[in-house]
């Protein structure tokens, strides 16, 4: 995924946990927040596994949201992945983000 598309600070993370609408399905969960700009960021914490097994999961997650980022409306994005998501393949980790990005778009609209 290219550095545009990407979560850089930490207080972009931090935004996106305070006020980000929530997705979840088995393995991950998507928080997304509307913005003029469309950035993805991943979370991945120490229960998932070793360092090793941590960056596996992101970099599968970068090449699942990869091909999708065309059809994603503007926003940030920010994937959080459970400690099973590690034993999962890039296929089914896939068709939990499609499935997550479907879900989100067919929730309602908050009125403010």
């Amino acid at each position: 995924m290219q550095r545009q598309h990407r979560l850089g600070a930490n207080r972009q993370f931090t935004y996106v946990y305070r006020r980000g609408k929530r997705a979840s399905c088995r393995d991950l969960t998507l928080l997304y927040v509307r913005n003029n700009q469309k950035k993805v960021g991943f979370s991945v914490s120490k229960k998932v596994g070793i360092a090793v097994v941590r960056n596996r999961t992101k970099r599968r997650l970068r090449e699942c949201v990869r091909p999708l980022l065309p059809s994603m409306r503007n926003g940030l994005y920010v994937f959080i992945a459970r400690p099973c998501a590690a034993e999962r393949t890039v296929a089914e980790l896939g068709k939990q983000v499609a499935s997550l990005l479907k879900k989100l778009e067919s929730q309602p609209k908050r009125k403010p």
